[in-house]
């Protein structure tokens, strides 16, 4: 048979249970008119930055830049890379892996002007040995039905050219969508220079 509980604790204990209930003896409980209950079992959780973090996601992936290979392979951005030279190449000029030595700016010419522009700035650079260069061509916010013609031009004058080996859309700092990174090929005592 067990002992009651009491019997067990020590006198030290049933020392401090007669004070605690002496000290209480005169309080009256509280009435239960104020007193609130709980019905039903609390919501589930929500995952607060779960929801964040997809909502982010999902802004970014409308709105936000994407990555240099998706918009290569996309075929949004304006790109060329000559027969047999790696793929890096694009991607290392994108991200600004050889300097801008030269640019030139289309804005103001037809594109008849423009071709001449192209062709003789090509040309020299070419010669002076220059590896990277920038053709501003615009966004086309000015030309009829607000589209970049000369944009499009480049695109066709561009690749038939020996002395072009790569090009593609400049990085914001350098024209974004208004300007095109040109990779050439150098020839420095007739022997031509490693990408």
């Amino acid at each position: 048979m067990r002992k009651p509980r009491h019997e067990h604790a020590p006198r030290r204990t049933i020392a401090k249970d007669a004070d605690f209930r002496q000290a209480v003896a005169d309080v009256a409980p509280l009435e239960h008119r104020d007193r609130h209950s709980l019905k039903g079992p609390p919501p589930a959780p929500h995952a607060v930055q779960r929801r964040r973090d997809e909502q982010a996601a999902l802004q970014e992936s409308l709105h936000g830049p994407i990555s240099i290979d998706d918009s290569l392979d996309s075929g949004e951005e304006l790109t060329y890379l000559r027969d047999g030279m790696p793929r890096t190449v694009l991607r290392r000029l994108r991200r600004g892996h050889w300097v801008v030595q030269a640019s030139l700016d289309l804005h103001g010419m037809n594109r008849f002007a423009a071709a001449e522009a192209v062709a003789a700035f090509l040309r020299a650079n070419a010669a002076r040995g220059l590896r990277c260069v920038r053709i501003v061509h615009g966004k086309g916010h000015g030309s009829h039905n607000r589209e970049p013609v000369l944009k499009a031009k480049l695109r066709k004058w561009l690749p038939p050219r020996d002395d072009v080996l790569a090009f593609c859309q400049a990085p914001v700092a350098h024209g974004g969508g208004g300007a095109l990174l040109v990779l050439l090929k150098v020839r420095r005592d007739g022997v031509r220079s490693r990408t």
